[in-house]
């Protein structure tokens, strides 16, 4: 068991070592592109908001998208039903917003997720004079700079797209909400200067003329994920997708383990069903480190009882950790820099996305083995299957 254990620690070693060199990298990315000027493209935009239900902090989130400071865009909040509880409040945001806000509703999905039918339905409404494209998330509380450097960099007509990634600050130090903040936070380093980005559906930006090209309009019409989805079709061009660390997104999260569970297990399984060779390199490189860390325990409390010596042993088991908790360390410098008005609560709570985050990849082992079971997914109450990438059924009424 020792020379398993052996073995196992120092791949895990080795893997750390390569994850921390990337991490490195990843920072002096955030760094040149916080020092980017963003340039002065600013064609007609739109901003599109799907919305849901009332979630903690929603009427100051919405209000910060109708605050931005580009010129010549337009909101536009997207309900299912007027009978949505959020209905009155996108009204009233909408009523007192400086720039033209319109709410608009979508009524509900046949074949696709609430989200991509509320995009769809919105874009097929848009004049033809809006020239860009930006998807917003209801959660999300983006600087006033946010929409200007979304759409600046699609100047060069040889990005596909620009997207960003939310940063969640837990409301408190309850341990659902610091998990759930530590486990998003691993998913921000995995965007950066390199050819494997990823939309993310709360903060992307694409030309219109692109957007129609690729005919998302008719690739949406059965999918689940209006991200995954538009991921795949930009891959298919050979177009950039560009991260923007500079758009990092605050989302003030509030949950419990229920909650927690349900949203990092939906997470998962999409990426199962869209992304199913990242799913399968995802779950080996976690059961792999959560097999080491495991192994090490129990061979160290072996070892202890027996009285015989365990310090190479708990050397080998410690490592691994540290160079997590260093990558989690440099999250929260890029984070800090990236978001600088919310310098001072991240550091305040940096202690998640460097202690608790050392917890991530047992969760992440969980959410895998759920998303092995079925292919239904609840998301804000509606139920769904996801047949496969492309066909989706409501199967809520």
């Amino acid at each position: 068991m020792e020379t398993l254990f052996e073995f196992l620690a120092i791949l895990q070693i080795a893997a750390g070592l390569f994850l921390l060199w990337q991490g490195i990298q990843w920072l002096a990315y955030v760094r040149r592109r916080l020092r980017t000027d963003p340039g002065f493209y600013a064609p007609r935009t739109a901003v599109l908001c799907p919305c849901r239900g009332v979630e903690p902090g929603l009427e100051r989130n919405l209000v910060s998208l109708c605050e931005f400071n580009h010129q010549n865009f337009e909101i536009f909040f997207i309900l299912a039903s007027a009978n949505d509880s959020a209905y009155s409040l996108v009204k009233r945001v909408a009523a007192s917003s400086r720039v033209k806000a319109t709410v608009i509703i979508a009524g509900k999905p046949l074949t696709s997720s609430e989200k991509v039918n509320n995009l769809r339905f919105c874009i097929e409404q848009l004049p033809p004079d809006f020239e860009v494209l930006v998807f917003a998330d209801s959660d999300g509380r983006p600087a006033k700079t946010w929409l200007h450097h979304m759409v600046a960099p699609l100047a060069d007509s040889r990005i596909g797209a620009t997207t960003t990634m939310r940063w969640f600050i837990p409301n408190n130090n309850a341990f659902p909400n610091a998990l759930l903040a530590a486990w998003n936070a691993s998913v921000v380093t995995m965007l950066g200067g390199h050819d494997k980005n990823f939309c993310w559906g709360g903060g992307t930006a694409i030309r219109r003329g692109l957007f129609e090209q690729l005919g998302m309009l008719d690739v949406w019409q059965n999918s689940f994920s209006d991200d995954y989805s538009l991921t795949i079709a930009i891959e298919r061009t050979g177009r950039q997708i560009v991260f923007l660390p500079e758009c990092l997104t605050p989302s003030y999260v509030q949950t419990d383990f229920p909650s927690l569970l349900e949203f990092t297990n939906r997470q998962v399984k999409i990426t199962r069903i869209y992304r199913p060779r990242m799913w399968a390199a995802a779950f080996l490189t976690h059961f792999l480190f959560c097999s080491t860390i495991l192994l090490g325990l129990v061979l160290a409390l072996d070892l202890a009882t027996k009285s015989r010596p365990s310090s190479q042993v708990i050397t080998l088991l410690v490592l691994p950790l540290v160079l997590a908790a260093i990558r989690g360390a440099l999250r929260v410098i890029g984070a800090t820099e990236a978001i600088p008005a919310s310098r001072a609560q991240i550091m305040g709570q940096s202690w998640i996305y460097i202690l608790v985050t050392l917890l991530v990849p047992f969760l992440y082992l969980i959410n895998f083995c759920a998303s092995l079971f079925g292919r239904r997914i609840t998301w804000r109450g509606i139920q769904y299957e996801i047949v496969s990438a492309d066909q989706t059924r409501v199967l809520t009424p």
